[in-house]
């Protein structure tokens, strides 16, 4: 079988996938667009609700709800990272040596724990402690083990074992081996995956609030069913300048860590 003819088959195959993806979705509770429907989200989004950002002695203005979201993510981050660190040693492969079923163990549980969405983790911490802010940043930490043990377990196992090999050689123990070769190795890469979801928490966080976890979420749901589209408008510009600020931020640790 030619390699023309494996990627044409393919191409043909992802075709056929996008057109039974059409023809299987229904789509008649949908409402038709109109130019004047469109022309007054158009309108909405490009007047901003400025009285929205700043209200004082509010808790529920724009700067208030953001700053708790962004709180949320980095709660949620750090506790994610911190719980994360025995999952990784337990999902590592060059910890486990011959002992394979540990790690495969390991990843089992972090594929379970990285398939949940962090919306339903969400609703299950809201129902255990309560609405809050609190529940949001244990949702966003409990996914983030995840995918943190996911990729930086991944990480270790393919770290270069010439310095492991060289430290075995002179009678290294495990601990030395794991500080001095291993730890190196991993530093800059975990720290950026870190900064990376610390970023996407940060979206993830913004729409917790629609089932009573903290933050941003409740009013920019409650604002697009009204229709209020200027608060939409200032709700989005929002998010959109605090994560481009946290990647800038992200961009510039990565560069001092390299």
């Amino acid at each position: 079988m030619s390699r023309k003819f494996r990627n044409n088959s393919l191409k043909i195959a992802v075709v056929l996938i996008i057109i039974l993806s059409f023809y299987f979705l229904d789509f008649s509770g949908g409402t038709p667009l109109t130019g004047k429907y469109i022309s007054q989200i158009f309108t909405g989004l490009t007047h901003p609700d400025w009285s929205f950002v700043y209200q004082k002695g509010s808790n529920e203005d724009l700067l208030s709800l953001m700053w708790e979201t962004i709180m949320i993510a980095l709660y949620g981050t750090g506790l994610g990272t911190i719980l994360s660190i025995p999952f990784i040693l337990l999902a590592s492969n060059s910890i486990w040596g011959k002992f394979t079923i540990v790690p495969k163990i390991g990843k089992f549980i972090l594929n379970i724990m990285r398939a949940i969405p962090t919306i339903i983790y969400a609703i299950l911490f809201v129902r255990v402690v309560g609405p809050g802010p609190f529940a949001g940043g244990l949702a966003i930490g409990t996914q983030l083990v995840g995918m943190l043990g996911k990729l930086i377990s991944n990480a270790m196992d393919n770290v270069d074992n010439t310095p492991i090999e060289a430290l075995n050689s002179v009678g290294a123990s495990k601990f030395q081996t794991f500080q001095y070769a291993h730890l190196p190795q991993i530093t800059s890469i975990s720290v950026s995956h870190i900064l990376n979801h610390f970023e996407i928490s940060v979206r993830s966080a913004t729409i917790l609030g629609l089932v009573g976890a903290g933050g941003i979420g409740a009013p920019i749901i409650f604002a697009l069913q009204s229709r209020d589209w200027g608060k939409v408008s200032i709700i989005l510009i929002a998010i959109i300048i605090v994560v481009l600020i946290i990647d800038a931020l992200g961009t510039f640790i990565r560069k001092k860590l390299a």
